[in-house]
């Protein structure tokens, strides 16, 4: 989708400035990039905002403040960059610099913090017990989730870098990199120095990078049990010719399906976030150790592989998401009857959903029972199904 050697030969031009079509050419693909992440954040959140099914499920918060922050980005953030990275100068002043970096900082931290609680949620949600993450994933905590991810990345952008406390001891080597006096331009450079650049590098990518790796890892080893437990039911559970499978049953075999099929799902999103983030954040730790010596056309396209991340996010969901996917194509489509859910006609037991990047699992009303279901629902796998039992059908319209 992104074709990153191009950007580098474009960045790696000669010191004389890029030749005229390497300037068309690099503008176009940077313009594709911004555009792609414009309206694929804008169709995450009208799909929510049109799609009643969405808007009920708890993990869509998170997604759509995610979307909102992606959306920032390509609007705030990626046309300065842009205009900066073709033109080679800065024409906007030195306070807007500070102003365009701290939103920077900002809106990629804030991105970043959202898919860690996303991956967050995704842990209560599979490996734990229904109870437990109606009691973890309450309101008030989703409220306190997201405006953390909003205002914690305010005190490593905006309050350190408009004080400039990441300018201390390099005041210097900046204003010589920041001014050239043969060609009278000025630049937007940020450089940091080395309690600035652990700190933040800490606080935006490693600690969550940290949880998302214990979050998935634990939601991966609950798949593969999951997936063992798949195999013993098929084995000891098959029902007879004739007979139905048991509805406990049954609503567990697919409830461990879909959970494998989010793990394998969210392991996708996960490399996505270190192959786009971690260049970016390991030069960022080691560039001011080694003399502030990292070639200056490596940055940059370690922050546009960065920012392609705000941009990528809305794509995996499109194309790993069937509630989404079917929004998206209703917008898209123009309300197309064909892409409509069809209506469930008769009897159903009350039961609600909980989905996300192609995972969805069936919670039934009376959730405080689930814990005693489990059990019962191994017992029957390894007994004889009981005859004339009809699985209860639950309108779980988005899985269709």
């Amino acid at each position: 989708m992104v074709n990153i050697p191009f950007l580098l030969s474009l960045v790696c031009s000669s010191g004389e400035g890029f030749r005229y079509a390497e300037k068309i050419g690099l503008l176009i693909f940077l313009s594709a990039v911004i555009l792609m992440a414009i309206l694929g954040n804008l169709l995450v959140m009208v799909a929510v905002c049109r799609d009643r099914q969405l808007r009920k499920i708890k993990t869509n918060y998170f997604i759509v403040s995610l979307a909102f922050a992606d959306l920032l980005v390509s609007v705030l953030v990626m046309p300065f960059g842009a205009i900066d990275l073709v033109e080679d100068v800065w024409i906007y002043g030195e306070m807007f610099c500070l102003v365009r970096t701290s939103l920077d900082v900002l809106l990629t931290t804030a991105s970043i913090f959202h898919l860690c609680c996303i991956s967050l949620d995704r842990y209560y949600a599979i490996c734990c017990q229904p109870l437990v993450y109606r009691n973890k994933m309450t309101p008030l905590r989703i409220t306190l989730m997201l405006g953390g991810c909003w205002v914690i990345p305010m005190f490593i952008s905006f309050l350190p870098i408009m004080q400039r406390w990441n300018n201390i001891g390099i005041i210097d080597l900046i204003e010589k990199r920041q001014f050239d006096q043969d060609s009278n331009s000025t630049y937007c450079i940020f450089m940091v120095n080395k309690p600035y650049a652990i700190t933040c590098s800490v606080v935006a990518f490693y600690i969550p990078f940290i949880l998302m790796v214990l979050a998935y890892y634990r939601i991966y080893i609950t798949a593969k049990e999951h997936a063992r437990q798949i195999r013993l039911l098929q084995r000891a559970g098959a029902p007879a010719e004739g007979r139905r499978e048991p509805p406990d049953q049954h609503n567990t075999h697919h409830r461990m399906k879909t959970e494998t099929k989010a793990a394998k799902t969210l392991c996708i999103i996960m490399g996505c976030f270190c192959l786009c983030w971690a260049p970016f954040f390991v030069t960022n730790i080691i560039d001011p150790f080694v003399g502030y010596s990292v070639p200056t056309q490596l940055w940059t396209t370690f922050l546009w592989l960065g920012y392609i991340n705000s941009g990528l996010n809305p794509f995996l969901y499109a194309f790993l998401n069937k509630a989404f996917r079917r929004a998206f194509l209703i917008i898209l489509c123009c309300d197309e009857e064909r892409y409509r859910r069809p209506s469930i006609l008769g009897q159903t037991v009350p039961c609600s959903t909980t989905t996300v990047n192609g995972s969805t699992h069936v919670l039934r009303e009376e959730r405080e029972r689930e814990h005693h279901r489990s059990s019962e629902t191994m017992h029957l796998a390894t007994s004889h199904p009981p005859e004339s039992i009809k699985a209860p059908h639950c309108s779980e319209s988005h899985s269709r």
